[in-house]
């Protein structure tokens, strides 16, 4: 039998809603789900809420199985079928004073629930999690992984880092205390990619903390293919662009670095035949990420870091046109409301202290 480490739930433990949006899943979602039910967190102190999406394959019978094996899984509709939307339905209905966020594409150990409000106890922040941390199964995902590693690659976001710890702007999934949704308002359920940066940013302007622990312990699987990767990363560009145009501001300037390499780039090709810098800038880009490249990639074999090196340029670029297209798009048809909706509170709240507690 595992053990939390936690007192008995007659000492207060807080109720967790473990909330996990999904669609299609019928290749992963089984083994997520009993990852989950091994979760060392009392079994009496957690429900799991899956928001499906409408799934056309077996992933909704799937959910009933194990939801007949174990009663703390509940399954509900999610008809807009967007990851946010699906996490607001699953708050409309749960218990818990505190709301953990789960991916099915990530693998959790095993006391990832129990750390989460360890940290929300100790640190009295109103969002915690840890960092973004890569695994590969292939040679593409290994120098991905690199890449990703790279501060080239990312711009040094500390939610990267698996040995970063302290208050950040973002954190990677996240366990919110429930007043979060009440005050600052519920996942915006228009947007696609970049929900959960919007969130932490209201939370922050709403005068909320949010905490990143290296002993929050979460690995996901990143793309497999350089088509799936530029997909992903223009996506990215249009969320954060959005978030840009909603909010009137970043909380840093790293999110529109891409965008300003892209500009950039696309202007000295344009201006070529009347200025001499664009080879220079060309080439010094090309040494910087083929230098960073050796650094990061040398030990993945003769193939990564050619790989490595041509990620740079694809993560860049991609999300720098995303961002682009994303401006215009939504400056001319913004889509999200005037103020989000927020969260009733629990008739009989028994949260957590939002103070930190004395180590």
């Amino acid at each position: 039998m595992q053990t939390s480490g936690f007192p008995s739930p007659q000492a207060g433990l807080p109720f967790v809603t473990i909330a996990m949006p999904c669609l299609n899943e019928e290749p992963y979602i089984e083994a997520c789900i009993r990852s989950v039910f091994a979760q060392d967190y009392p079994a009496d102190r957690v429900e799991i809420v899956v928001a499906d999406g409408m799934s056309m394959d077996a992933t909704r019978e799937i959910l009933q199985r194990l939801a007949a094996e174990d009663r703390r899984l509940r399954v509900i509709d999610n008809p807009a079928r967007i990851q946010s939307a699906g996490v607001n339905e699953i708050l409309a209905v749960a218990r818990g004073e505190i709301l953990v966020r789960m991916d099915v594409h990530c693998e959790y150990s095993s006391n990832y629930v129990s750390q989460c409000v360890r940290v929300l106890e100790r640190t009295g922040a109103d969002n915690v999690g840890g960092a973004q941390r890569a695994r590969a199964k292939t040679l593409f995902q290994r120098a991905l992984c690199a890449a990703l590693d790279s501060p080239l690659g990312v711009g040094g976001a500390r939610y990267r880092s698996a040995e970063s710890e302290g208050f950040v702007d973002t954190v990677f999934l996240g366990a919110f205390r429930r007043r979060v949704f009440e005050t600052a308002g519920l996942y915006d359920p228009r947007a696609i990619t970049n929900e959960d940066a919007e969130l932490n940013q209201r939370i922050i302007e709403s005068g909320g903390k949010i905490f990143l622990s290296k002993d929050i312990v979460v690995h996901y699987y990143p793309r497999e293919s350089f088509r799936s990767l530029a997909k992903q990363y223009f996506k990215y560009g249009q969320g954060r662009a959005r978030t840009l145009l909603k909010r009137g501001r970043f909380l840093s300037v790293r999110p529109a670095i891409p965008f300003l390499v892209t500009v950039g780039g696309a202007v000295l090709l344009a201006t070529s035949p009347f200025q001499p810098l664009t080879p220079f800038a060309f080439a010094a880009y090309a040494l910087a990420t083929g230098a960073e490249a050796v650094r990061v990639g040398r030990s993945l074999g003769p193939l990564g870091v050619p790989l490595v090196w041509a990620m740079f340029p694809v993560l860049h670029v991609s999300h720098g046109i995303g961002f682009g297209v994303g401006l215009v798009k939504y400056k001319l048809s913004p889509d999200w409301e005037a103020a989000p909706a927020r969260l009733d509170p629990l008739a009989s709240p028994r949260g957590l202290s939002p103070e930190p507690s004395t180590p």
